[in-house]
């Protein structure tokens, strides 16, 4: 006859039963091994970068202090250290204000770090709203004062391209650009390049390129030219060759398209927003009175007006795949109908079509040779144009999901274009999974919990 048993005691031998399996999982399955920091074929003893804003550690418009301090080639070197790194020497800001270089040419040249803000629109709309001051020739002093007897290791110049590199006179008098004139070994003799290479380093990072196509990109495609691919490939290769030269290993990186980025996509092309009195009333202007047929709104969303010499009247509405530029006078657009009546959207301030086709050109050309040339010259290369897809998709790290969003991504600094620390942090560790790959070397992967993102008030 069988026994019978009470229900809670059928329970509790349930309950033990299942913890003596967890028991036998736990202690039965062999726990993930962590491999041990090793070189392997690379030596990181001396170790030096050498590119523009993005190794610099600039972020919400400026260079500031925790920016550098947690920029990306000192994450790097910090990883470094497991596997024989040494010191790494950086020039600093003295301050967490920080400095920038002003976009609009009608305002003084430099201005602090963006930060969040409560601020009042023309609207009377209170919101946070990313601010910074400009500097007057008093304030701006400390920020622009030599460095004596300074050796870096950090030569990512903010702003430079890779002609820049090899020009004595930049940054010299100032208002340009005044980042290298700070560190310059020897002002008006010396080069980004010629200083770079008298380290002798035995380990270097290159991200070359970015300030050749994004100059042009981020000012609406005026004022700058990006360089042909051509003297791209020979300035690229002039660094290459002599940075290796004595034996030293390196990681470079491709661009990234710009289509990551919120600066040229967080507004859309055709944002003006009205109801169906105001289309009337404009389509009355434009096509009643004036005879500009082109020119249609409606009761919606409507693209906005650029100017266009091959167009009727030498203006157009705005099409699908054209780009605003972050930095667009919104208060004007909001309350003044930038964009909309008379006033049509400066020229820096959009990426038109044809602008657009000479971007795609450019980044696929250049990275064409970053490719040629890590092959050349037997370096890792971390794919940084592949890398930012990833991160518009979304990307997870420590229990966080990053993406491209504005502000609440994660991933970009407050001017839309420069990653935050810990987006840094999180191509600091792209770079170091290249670097493994190529020199099967075991650098393990940072966790920057002191990096910070987005600083609300």
């Amino acid at each position: 006859m069988i026994k019978q048993y009470p229900n809670n005691i059928i329970k509790i031998w349930k309950i033990f039963i299942l913890a003596i399996y967890l028991f036998s999982i736990v202690c039965c399955t062999p726990e993930l091994k962590v491999e041990d920091p090793k070189t392997g074929e690379a030596n990181f003893t001396k170790f030096i970068a050498i590119g523009g804003d993005f190794l610099a550690g600039y972020q919400d418009g400026a260079l500031y202090k925790k920016g550098q301090e947690f920029c990306i080639p000192a994450l790097l070197a910090q990883q470094f250290k497991m596997v024989g790194g040494g010191s790494f020497n950086q020039w600093m800001m003295p301050d967490n204000n920080g400095l920038g270089m002003s976009p609009k040419p009608w305002l003084p040249p430099f201005v602090s770090r963006l930060k969040l803000m409560l601020r009042t629109d023309c609207q009377r709309a209170t919101s946070l709203t990313p601010v910074n001051e400009t500097y007057n020739a008093v304030d701006v002093s400390p920020y622009l004062n030599a460095i004596a007897g300074n050796s870096v290791q950090n030569f990512a110049i903010p702003g430079a391209t890779s002609l820049d590199y090899f020009n004595p006179s930049f940054g010299i008098g100032g208002t340009r650009n005044p980042f290298y004139n700070r560190i310059a070994s020897n002002p008006g003799v010396s080069t980004i390049y010629s200083d770079a290479f008298s380290q002798n380093a035995t380990f270097f990072i290159a991200w070359v390129g970015m300030e050749d196509i994004y100059n042009y990109a981020s000012a609406g495609g005026g004022e700058y030219t990006i360089p042909s691919a051509l003297s791209f490939g020979i300035r690229l290769d002039s660094i290459l060759d002599g940075l290796t030269s004595n034996g030293a290993k390196g990681v470079i990186a491709t661009i990234p398209d710009f289509r990551n980025f919120p600066f040229y996509t967080l507004i859309p092309y055709n944002a003006a927003n009205m109801g169906q009195v105001q289309a009337d009333s404009l389509n009355y202007i434009y096509d009643t009175v004036s005879g500009f047929h082109h020119i249609h709104f409606v009761a919606g969303n409507n693209a906005f007006l650029i100017n266009d010499a091959n167009a009727t009247g030498g203006f157009r509405m705005m099409h699908d795949g054209e780009y605003l530029t972050l930095n667009i006078p919104l208060d004007s657009m909001k309350c003044n109908k930038y964009g909309l009546l008379i006033n049509l959207i400066n020229n820096r301030y959009v990426l038109d079509s044809e602008e657009v086709k000479i971007i795609e050109a450019a980044i696929d050309a250049y990275n064409n040779i970053i490719y040629q040339k890590a092959n050349q010259y037997n370096l890792a290369l971390a794919d940084m144009n592949a890398y930012f897809k990833n991160i518009t998709s979304g990307i997870q790290w420590n229990g966080e999901v990053y993406n491209a969003q504005f502000v609440t991504g994660g991933f970009y600094s407050l001017d839309g274009y420069h990653p935050n620390q810990k987006g840094y942090a999180l191509i600091a560790n792209e770079f170091i999974r290249a670097i493994n790959a190529k020199y099967k070397s075991t650098i393990p992967q940072i966790n920057c919990f002191e990096c910070d993102g987005i600083l609300l008030p």
